[in-house]
């Protein structure tokens, strides 16, 4: 089984295995930091704006990996009532947890030069990330962009495994992934260059796309 050179490689291999035409107005959704490169060039193949979207799950204080809740850029809030009501977690600690959270969120934003919500109701929205290995990201940013009412939700990655991809596919239209390799190992496996995508190039990337868009507009 082939490994991807880089994210760049991965978007481009991704996009072809994307139907164009099962897409009404797409807009393209890249999770930060990795996801960003994967996305460019699928937006960039499919002629569709590339917009960041920047989510933070809220963890049960003591067991972060646990989701009590999300939030979303534009201030999208999901609390996850089952498991604050199963662990008898008071309004109190999860506000300050979702606070805290917001804080982080806004940090990212301003590094990252992103503002405002996503602006992506009655549109097909393609949820890109570098790779799966738990989905527990990816789920936070489909139930983050399901408020923001697209039309249909297709998440794109280039590696997962195959019960990650599997249970993911349930909750969205469509999901498009190019190997789901077993044994899956991790993620930066499938790749022979997998350094950390930059702040900068990040920026670069959403300017690059937004300025193109702007000039054939």
């Amino acid at each position: 089984m082939r490994r991807f050179t880089n994210r760049f490689d991965a978007g481009k291999l991704l996009a072809m295995a994307i139907d164009p035409s099962s897409l009404d107005h797409p807009v393209v959704l890249g999770l930060p930091r990795g996801g960003i490169p994967v996305a460019f060039e699928i937006a960039r193949a499919l002629g569709a704006p590339l917009k960041a979207l920047v989510v933070r799950k809220v963890g049960v204080p003591g067991h972060e990996e646990l989701s009590m809740g999300a939030i979303g850029q534009g201030g999208e809030l999901i609390r996850n009532e089952s498991i604050i009501g199963q662990l008898a977690i008071d309004d109190e600690t999860v506000q300050t947890a979702i606070e805290r959270e917001r804080i982080v969120l806004s940090h990212l934003q301003t590094e990252l030069g992103i503002r405002g919500a996503l602006d992506i109701a009655g549109r097909d929205a393609v949820i890109v990330d570098d790779g799966l290995a738990t989905g527990a990201s990816m789920r936070v940013a489909v139930a983050v962009a399901r408020l923001s009412e697209p039309s249909r939700i297709v998440v794109a990655v280039p590696v997962a495994p195959p019960e990650v991809a599997e249970s993911l596919a349930g909750n969205v239209d469509q999901i498009v992934c190019l190997i789901e390799p077993e044994p899956f190992i991790a993620v930066g496996y499938w790749y022979r260059d997998f350094e950390q995508t930059s702040t900068e190039e990040v920026r670069a990337l959403l300017e690059t796309t937004s300025q193109s868009r702007h000039e054939q507009g």
